[in-house]
Parts: C-alpha cells; structure tokens; sequence
C-alpha cells in the first residue's frame, strides 16, 4: 500500500507540467523567439556577448547576421580557458561541469559545458517530461511501485583545475535529485563505476532482487546488460525476472535494428517502448505518444532551434532558418543555441520533420556520417530502413554494423562493404545481400540510379562479422558502455580495415 500511494503522489506531481507543454504546443514560434532573447539578454555581459554586440541585437534576423555557425574546434579555445578556471566568456553563471564526448569517430575528446542552468532547465526537466508524457499516455502505469534500471556511461567523474569532467550520465547520476536517485537502481557509487565489465556484474548483482519497473539506456548497451541477467539467474526471458517491468526508455542509436530481440527478451504486448533524443549538448525530444516512432521537440528547456537543410550544407558557411521557416520530409542539420554557452553551435545531427502541429521530428543520421563518394548520398536512415526490410524477409536480426566504401580501381567499379554482426543469422548470405540492395534502391533513387545496370555501384559486399567483433573492437579503443557507438556508415575504410584485422 505504501508504495501505490508514492506513485499516485509522484504520477500526480508529474502530469501537473503537461499544462506548460501545452503551452508552447500552442506557441511554439514565440515561445522560442522569447527563449532566444532571454539567452542573449542574459549573456550580454560575457566575453562572446561583447564581442558579438547582444546589447544590440533586437530580432533574430539581427542575430543570425551577428553570430556566426560554429562548429566544436571553433569554440575550442574559449571553453579551454573555461576548464582552466576563468569565466563569464560565453555565459555568466559558473560552469563547472564539462561532459566528455568523443562522439562516434573522433578520436579527440570534446568537452561540452554544462551549466547549472542547463542541468536543471533542460536534463532534469526532460528526465520528469519523459515520465510526465509517459504517465499521461498511460493511467495505469505503476512506475513508482518500484524502481527504474539506469543504465549510464562508463566514465567517472574526474576534476581538473577546479572543473569536473565526465560522461553526461555520470554527471546527471552525480547532480540527481534525491526523488529521483531514490527510485532508481542501481545505487550511486555502482552507477558511476568506471570499468564497464566490473559495472555490469554489479548491476545485475544488485538489481536482479529489486522490483525494477522500467529500463532506461542505450539499446546495444542495455541489451547486453539484459542477456547477462538471463545468463546469471537462469531464466528465460526478463519479464520472469522483473515480472512488473512496463516500460523502456532508450535513445543514442536507432532502435529498429533491436526491437526484434527486445520483444523476445520481454514477451508482452503490453510493454511499451518511449524513444529520447539526447546528446551532451542537451535534450531536444522525447516521444509523446504510445507505440509512435515520431518525437515531439521540445521547446522550453533554454534551447533554442535552427536547422539547415542538407542539400544546401557547407558546414559553418551554411545558411540556417528558424523553426517557423522548417518543412516536413526535408533533411535538416540541427544548429542549436543554449543555456549552457553554446551559439548557434552544430551538433552533427541530422533530422526530418514528421508534422509541424506540433513539430516532431525523426532522427536521420549524423552530417559525418553517411556516404557519398559515388553521388549515392546514402544516409543511416537508409541503411537501417533496408536492414529492417532484408532482416524481415531473410528471418535474420543484427546486433552491429558498419558500412564503407570500396573505391574505383583502374576499371573496376566500386562498391559498399557492410560488415554485420548478425543475432540471428540469415540462411543465405548472398539471398540478405540482394535483398539490402533492393531494399536501399527503393528508399534512396540515388544510390537506385549508381546501381542501374551496375553503373557506378556493384553489388554490395556482405562480410559477417564473428560473434563479439564489434564489441572488441570498442574495448580495444576503451569505448565500452554508456554513449559510445559504432560508427554506421563512413566515406572512408579506416573503422572498417581495424574490423577487419579483428575479424
């Protein structure tokens, strides 16, 4: 009883904030031009404030002739000053918190400030959100009769001149609410281990005796998490495990490749899946519906939107246009101002608008990662649309890929080589790979149109991977956990000549 009654009074508190997410459905133009003024007008006083005139900006027009796109190595040297201890350069309240981001490829570490303001006005906003529309969508839900499995990154916290670096999760884990650590599993000190295979066993070890009522992490990750919990207490699926488990929150890779082994791993067709988009940078959207692959962007968590359309794209020589200007199924590059110091700051990511009332959006892709060395521009969204379609068909289902080019040599066409770690692997190799090349020709008229008559483009080459590849392959590179990925499609060999050798 006691536990029915923290859940009626926390679902209660939850669903109070869809008034205010009503509100910028509504408005959702002025809700962000009023955003952007707020941000300007409170970073007037700092050294990029200055040095870009915000005194003086007065319309957004004002502000997109003033301020430059930027990408991370532009505004490197201002946010090394501000790791080293100075501040009021690009916002004025202290920033102490930097969340380290390696993204997919780089080798070389980013660290993205993190402000309190961000922290409490966009993170720990979005985590209550996500639960709020959740709750909202679904009356019965008894998510606080127990406890949610986080699943975060493998980093620790570290200082270094007085500022704290670490993966976002292990600075969200660090700074949480008390309401929320207390009902979430598993405790801190496990949540925040830094070497990712001793983390897993201490997960499992200390979750598999709680009443764990939703999962939150990425799918690769959470997915070896779950079939370690099946391997350490016997059983055949996790419902027999945590046998009130309702709902998955998961977001940094696509999901479609995954559902499949999701559903036999929690047979119910009552469970439900809710999608996030999150990054360092901040938290943009969250699903707001049961059963929908749509996200709803969110419009008050200090961020304010830009987008640049792909076909257009010449990185921070690129013309961006506000939200009211975005159109549906176009391909956009997300530019983004925050309360966190970043100006209209690239992230790397890519979206289409699904519908504008209200505006939601699907995730396509990353700027870097796609390919486009024969003219086919094939983005992930592709690549994974066609997996889905040549899984289905061929009754296979992956774990990992990576795709890459193979070059023109003297007469010899060229050619994408996909590298598949396979759950459930097809009967016929060569069957899969002619339904991928179908598949992609239906979704994607320019790679159809290098493809015809092997015009530009042979057949695509299909190597399957050993069971574990990709998975040595990250630990090798210390990427275990948390928001580490494999890189999805490149327009060069290097990730895929080190899987090779691995092979």
């Amino acid at each position: 009883m006691p536990f029915q009654f923290i859940n009626s009074i926390i679902s209660w508190f939850l669903k109070k904030r869809k008034h205010q997410i009503e509100l910028f459905l509504k408005y959702p133009v002025d809700v962000q031009q009023e955003l952007l003024l707020k941000l300007i007008t409170t970073a007037k006083n700092t050294e990029f404030g200055k040095a870009q005139q915000f005194s003086s900006i007065e319309s957004y027009a004002d502000f997109a002739k003033r301020v430059p796109i930027q990408k991370y190595e532009s505004i490197e040297p201002l946010i090394e000053r501000c790791r080293k201890g100075e501040q009021n350069l690009f916002w004025p309240t202290k920033i102490k918190w930097f969340a380290k981001s390696s993204g997919t490829t780089n080798a070389k570490s980013k660290f993205i400030p993190v402000s309190d303001e961000a922290l409490e006005g966009c993170h720990f906003k979005a985590g209550k959100d996500m639960l709020c529309l959740y709750i909202n969508n679904n009356e019965d839900a008894k998510l606080f009769t127990g406890k949610g499995l986080r699943l975060g990154g493998s980093s620790a916290i570290y200082e270094d001149n007085d500022t704290h670096f670490g993966d976002l999760s292990a600075i969200i884990i660090e700074n949480m609410p008390f309401w929320a650590d207390y009902s979430s599993a598993p405790k801190q000190e496990v949540a925040l281990m830094s070497e990712w295979e001793t983390k897993m066993d201490a997960i499992i070890d200390e979750t598999i005796h709680e009443n764990i009522t939703s999962l939150a992490g990425v799918p690769s990750w959470m997915l070896v998490l779950l079939n370690k919990v099946l391997e350490k207490t016997g059983k055949d699926n996790i419902l027999e495990v945590w046998p009130n488990l309702e709902v998955y929150f998961h977001g940094g890779v696509n999901f479609k490749p995954y559902i499949e082994q999701y559903k036999k791993l929690i047979p119910s067709k009552d469970f439900k899946y809710y999608e996030t988009y999150n990054a360092s940078e901040g938290f943009f959207a969250i699903q707001d519906r049961n059963q929908s692959d749509e996200l709803l962007l969110m419009l008050d968590y200090g961020i304010f939107y830009e987008f640049i359309p792909m076909s257009e794209y010449d990185g921070e020589n690129s013309k961006a246009i506000p939200l009211s200007d975005v159109k549906e199924n176009v391909n956009y590059a997300v530019v983004i101002t925050t309360n966190g110091g970043l100006w209209r700051y690239l992230i790397g990511d890519t979206v289409k608008f699904t519908c504008t009332e209200p505006y939601r959006v699907k995730i396509t892709g990353r700027t870097k990662h796609h390919i486009n060395v024969f003219g086919e521009e094939l983005i992930i969204e592709n690549a994974e649309e066609a997996l889905k379609s040549a899984c289905k068909k061929t009754d296979a289902s992956i774990k990992d890929y990576t795709v890459a080019p193979i070059f023109m040599n003297g007469k010899e066409k060229g050619a994408h080589e996909w590298v598949i770690e396979f759950h459930n692997q097809p009967k016929d190799l060569s069957f899969f790979t002619e339904m991928l090349d179908d598949a992609l020709k239906n979704c994607n008229s320019d790679y159809e149109a290098k493809r015809y008559n092997n015009m530009t483009l042979n057949m695509p080459k299909v190597h399957q991977a050993r069971s574990g590849l990709f998975y040595d392959w990250l630990k090798k590179k210390g990427k275990l956990g948390g928001q580490h990925k494999v890189p999805r499609l490149s327009n060069k060999r290097e990730f895929i000549e080190e899987l090779n050798q691995l092979q």
